[in-house]
């Protein structure tokens, strides 16, 4: 390999931790378009080549997504995200549930035995919001709250892998979330028990609980697939 070559993998390398810097640090938000190639190739002091190149390696991570004729944009936050999503858009809305309850209904254990008067205020307020946009009749709002709830209760487990990870699977439960909602036909699943028991240190209860929930909404998903086939 010559010097030039290894100067210029050295700096589509350095393109690259720079823009991913942008995507990690929230400065490029996720689903948001990311700057054009002419753009970045001023900001950054390089040659257009340069940044395309880079561009290329993020997209084929899976952090960046290239839509012909409209542009880039931040698909996910991290190679293993990126990853995860590849693999989740061709599986199984049933697969998905059965990875989400396995890992639910350990943080919802975990939660209870670890989690600070901070935490409870996160969780319930989740929970109101999520009853909230239920009651209202707002589909969009009811995903968000009722993801944004159960990432409340992963990140009261205090466990760094375990937050990292659901983290990178969150993308994945949104469409799960608004399957589910489907499959069963508008049929309200109560997280109250779940709040509760990690509210008061129970971790057998709230394992109970949230395997409870789980169990609900993946039966019903089962009944709604059999009913179609």
């Amino acid at each position: 390999m010559s010097l030039r070559t290894a100067q210029r993998a050295s700096l589509v390398d350095q393109v690259i931790d720079q823009l991913k810097e942008q995507i990690t640090s929230n400065s490029w938000q996720m689903h948001a378009k990311i700057p054009t190639e002419t753009v970045l190739a001023e900001q950054l002091g390089v040659g257009r080549n340069t940044v395309r190149e880079a561009v290329r390696a993020l997209t084929h991570a899976g952090l960046l997504e290239c839509r012909q004729g409209d542009g880039t944009y931040v698909r996910a936050t991290s190679e293993l995200s990126g990853a995860m999503l590849r693999r989740l858009r061709t599986a199984e809305q049933l697969e998905i549930l059965e990875v989400r309850r396995a890992l639910e209904v350990e943080a919802a254990r975990l939660a209870a035995t670890r989690r600070t008067d901070a935490d409870i205020i996160r969780i319930e307020a989740a929970l109101a919001e999520r009853e909230r946009a239920w009651e209202l009749g707002e589909p969009t709002a009811f995903v968000e709250a009722d993801l944004a709830f159960h990432v409340a209760v992963v990140q009261a487990t205090h466990n760094l892998v375990l937050i990292d990870l659901y983290e990178d699977f969150s993308a994945a439960l949104r469409a799960s979330i608004t399957a589910a909602g489907t499959s069963l036909n508008s049929t309200y699943i109560p997280h109250d028990a779940i709040a509760r028991a990690i509210t008061a240190g129970d971790a057998a209860a709230a394992e109970r609980a949230g395997h409870a929930c789980m169990e609900h909404i993946l039966i019903a998903l089962t009944e709604a697939q059999e009913l179609t086939t």
